[in-house]
């Protein structure tokens, strides 16, 4: 390999590690892992995993006759393994429910903790006071702007 020329076309660019650069490339990858799919490999990649897979097989059933059992074989998609029983759901919705009943009496309602504070009321008379105060200022202030 020839080492490159400093042509604009061959130039080699130093891109500096940044959040952005990760990010970009990293979302052509994942763009190449989606479009990476059995439709678009050549015959020559299909028959080269068909070939792999084969010897992955063959390893297995040698791994199981030299340890008497069988390796654990991934499950194949579509074949759901264990699961659970609509009473076994039910039964553990109701303990969820019976210990979330503890806690909730467990809880002393806000209002029974602390008494409604009343409204303080203003007799008539203060009232009355606070209006003619009020009308005096205003009137000073009016008069202030004649003058």
């Amino acid at each position: 390999m020839l080492p490159p020329t400093n042509t604009p076309s061959t130039a080699i660019k130093y891109e500096p590690k940044t959040a952005k650069s990760s990010l970009v490339k990293g979302y052509y990858m994942v763009n190449f892992l989606q479009y990476m799919t059995l439709t678009n490999l050549t015959s020559n990649q299909l028959l080269q995993a068909a070939n792999i897979k084969d010897q992955i097989e063959a390893l297995n059933k040698q791994l199981n006759a030299l340890l008497g059992g069988s390796a654990a074989m991934p499950v194949p998609n579509g074949l759901k393994k264990g699961g659970m029983s609509a009473a076994g759901k039910a039964r553990i919705a109701a303990a969820q429910r019976a210990r979330w009943a503890k806690v909730n009496a467990a809880k002393v309602p806000a209002n029974v903790m602390k008494p409604a504070m009343k409204k303080p009321k203003m007799s008539a008379a203060g009232r009355a006071r606070i209006v003619a105060a009020q009308k005096a200022r205003w009137a000073k202030i009016k008069a202030a702007k004649k003058a």
